[in-house]
């Protein structure tokens, strides 16, 4: 499923020449697999891209912008839409690790992560796509409440903020491996509560 636009991939100043745009792109993408995080720098980019400096920050303002636009390159994570919130958000979360675990945008994103600790554009980058992404989990809660799987009083933002912090823990401390056993253990968990019935 297409990711939507976010903050991050706003692009200033000249329209980007896409064959230059492409070229920086797979060599911020090269860079990240061969230097890893501690070493990716607009510099490296710019001497594996052959372009300039001020070219890339031209199209993005910052390190953790160019970041950004490299992980949403990455990312394709089938959302399943199979009438049931529980397989829903179960097969999401699933996909999702698999992903994460499976190609570098997990490491990509831990960088992003650890990035805006200490960089208030990367800070400000990383609140915007996190917005986005709730508003994208959200709409599977939506669904589920046209279908009169949840209350109506519940609120869809809550519920996704609940699911990415799941995952962004799990992305985090590198449990990426999670047995799908687990992972629908939590979506349990989650639907259904843990407070003892009453009598």
């Amino acid at each position: 499923m297409a990711e939507s636009a976010d903050p991050a991939r706003r692009s200033i100043g000249a329209k980007r020449n896409p064959d230059s745009a492409e070229a920086i792109l797979e060599a911020a993408e090269a860079v990240l697999v061969e230097a890893g995080y501690a070493g990716f720098s607009i510099e490296a980019v710019a001497r594996r891209a052959r372009a300039g400096k001020p070219t890339i920050y031209r199209w993005w303002p910052s390190k953790a912008a160019l970041l950004f636009e490299v992980y949403q390159r990455q990312k394709r994570v089938e959302v399943p839409d199979t009438g049931s919130l529980e397989e829903d958000l179960a097969g999401f979360l699933k996909n999702l690790f698999a992903h994460w675990r499976e190609t570098s945008s997990g490491s990509v994103f831990r960088s992003l992560i650890a990035e805006a600790q200490s960089d208030e554009t990367a800070a400000a980058a990383l609140a915007g796509y996190a917005a986005g992404r709730s508003a994208h989990t959200g709409r599977i809660i939506e669904r589920a409440k046209a279908r009169g799987e949840v209350a109506a009083d519940i609120d869809q933002a809550v519920v996704a903020d609940l699911v990415a912090s799941y995952a962004w823990r799990h992305l985090l401390t590198n449990r990426l491996d999670e047995p799908e056993a687990a992972i629908r253990e939590v979506v349990r968990y989650l639907l259904r509560g843990i407070q003892a019935p009453v009598g």
